[in-house]
């Protein structure tokens, strides 16, 4: 089936109390439309607005820093003579002098469906920025490109808030950018004007492969759909002393350290019986990041069943059997990570230090996994399902 994204839709569907305003646009390079053009190229054919600003998030407008902290700098448009301001720098908030020749900030980001994918935070900081300095918000949907049905992980404990989880989510949360900015404006700044241009075809059981829409790499490192489908797990090795496949072609399918025999790791993880994944025994070397130029003993995940596959459980799974299998070995990251300078990198990944403390513990997997099932399903029934746009 075709979606039409609200970039598609922006000159059907803009309503007319915005036509004819003085706008800033934030954006990174997957936000293109169905012709491949960018927001930035569309708006500025686009005569209902003025822009007057660009605003871009982490890994910048260009998706040119590779890195987690790696920050970039604004800098004058030389083609358009006007301010790109970096959201992702000593600022993470929109200045007020960045608002005050605007009126309204259009957000154009592809998300990738995970709590801890930075976008939404951006959005989050700028709905605040936006409600304080009595600006409007207006959000081009995008598709989660791993479907807007599936939830798992934890919830965020507030007390673990951080720039990879500002408001209670769940990790995999099956929301789209419109309804996560829907759900924030509604409980914490409900005097903001915010309105979200909806996508036109999409369901909630699409996967981005679905939509015959293009992709493209919304950060350097997730290059494909496949990348999507496994980060909402993965990513928490960020948390960690092992390797999540940065510096590697397949980041976060692949993982290791260089104390770790492979066929040993597998033989662990076919204990846990997980379901519509097979690891596959490796060796490999990443070219930067963690043990740039160090030969890692791991595995690559093959996803045999998108369906069945449970990203964060099966992250669980391998962060254990590593605990446990080499007890010796420091596993844990620690801060700072992601502007969080006290708080265990994992434990702010997670949202709570439970899931550490359990698997530090030897509490079974079923058994940690029970707990977040049970999060997940509270706040999908009390929160989610008021905010959802799309049937």
């Amino acid at each position: 089936m075709s979606v039409l994204t609200g970039l598609d839709l922006i000159a059907r569907k803009l309503p007319t109390k915005f036509k004819g305003l003085n706008a800033g646009l934030l954006v990174h390079p997957a936000s293109i439309n169905k012709k491949f053009q960018h927001a930035i190229e569309v708006f500025f054919k686009f005569t209902e607005v003025k822009i007057k600003a660009l605003f871009g998030p982490q890994h910048g407008i260009f998706g040119h820093t590779q890195d987690n902290m790696v920050e970039w700098q604004g800098f004058i448009d030389s083609k358009r003579g006007i301010p790109v301001y970096s959201l992702y720098s000593d600022v993470r908030k929109p200045l007020p002098e960045m608002l005050k020749d605007i009126e309204v900030l259009f957000i154009d980001l592809q998300d990738i469906g995970a709590r801890y994918y930075t976008f939404i935070w951006t959005v989050d900081l700028c709905m605040q920025a936006c409600y304080e300095n009595n600006k409007a918000i207006v959000v081009l949907d995008r598709p989660n490109p791993i479907n807007g049905v599936t939830i798992e992980g934890t919830v965020l404990d507030e007390s673990f808030s951080s720039f990879v989880g500002l408001k209670p989510l769940p990790i995999r949360h099956a929301m789209t950018i419109g309804e996560i900015g829907n759900y924030i404006k509604n409980v914490y700044y409900k005097g903001l004007n915010y309105h979200v241009v909806k996508m036109d075809g999409w369901r909630r059981q699409m996967w981005f492969d679905n939509t015959d829409l293009p992709w493209v790499m919304p950060s350097p490192n997730m290059p494909t759909i496949d990348t999507a489908i496994v980060y909402p797990g993965m990513c928490l090795l960020e948390g960690t002393l092992l390797s999540e496949g940065r510096g590697t072609t397949r980041p976060f399918e692949i993982f290791g350290a260089p104390f770790i025999e492979p066929d040993i790791l597998i033989k662990k993880l076919k204990e846990f019986n997980l379901e519509g994944v097979h690891f596959r025994p490796l060796w490999f070397q990443p070219t930067f990041q963690k043990y740039a130029g160090v030969l890692c003993g791991g595995a690559q995940i093959h996803v045999l069943d998108r369906q069945e596959f449970k990203p964060f459980k099966t992250a669980i799974a391998i962060i254990k059997a590593v605990h446990d299998l080499y007890p010796n070995h420091s596993l844990w990251r620690q801060p700072p990570y992601e502007y969080e300078t006290i708080k265990m990198p994992f434990d702010i990944l997670c949202g709570t230090d439970r899931i550490r403390k359990s698997i530090e513990a030897g509490d079974s997997l079923d058994n940690i996994e029970q707990w977040w099932l049970e999060q997940s399903f509270e706040f999908d029934k009390n929160v989610r399902k008021k905010f959802l746009l799309y049937d």
